[in-house]
């Protein structure tokens, strides 16, 4: 099967050696997405803004990919700080308020860049 590779322009992307999305057949993987702006970290400080953020590279990818929002199945929504979920969820309710894809909300000890609140994956199957 062929495969896509969808690029974000990460600088974490080489480094690391990994794709923003990825599609084979009609599955799109986008891998963990933070609140990277021009110029630095989205919002800082601000869960809402940089949940936001990050919701914009992945819908950005999808649609690269050939998807829609439409089409995600399942969100992982990680945070630094899971008192603050609701924050998160209000951004996420926002993009998928009627999609309602199965959604996971943890809290992880950190993440790469210690301004980054959240980092959220998502999958996609296109009908």
């Amino acid at each position: 099967m062929h495969r896509h590779l969808v690029s974000s322009g990460s600088p974490f992307e080489p480094e690391i050696g990994f794709s923003r999305a990825v599609r084979v057949g009609n599955h799109i993987a986008v891998a963990g997405t933070a609140p990277i702006a021009p110029g630095g970290t989205a919002a800082p400080g601000d869960v809402y803004g940089q949940t936001r953020r990050c919701l914009e590279i992945i819908e950005r990818a999808i649609a690269e990919a050939g998807g829609e929002l439409r089409h995600v199945t399942r969100t992982r929504v990680m945070l630094t700080d899971i008192s603050r979920w609701r924050e998160a969820a209000r951004a996420h309710g926002e993009y998928f308020g009627t999609i309602r894809p199965a959604s996971t909300f943890v809290e992880v000890a950190g993440l790469i860049d210690p301004a980054w609140l959240v980092e959220i994956e998502a999958e996609a199957i296109i009908d």
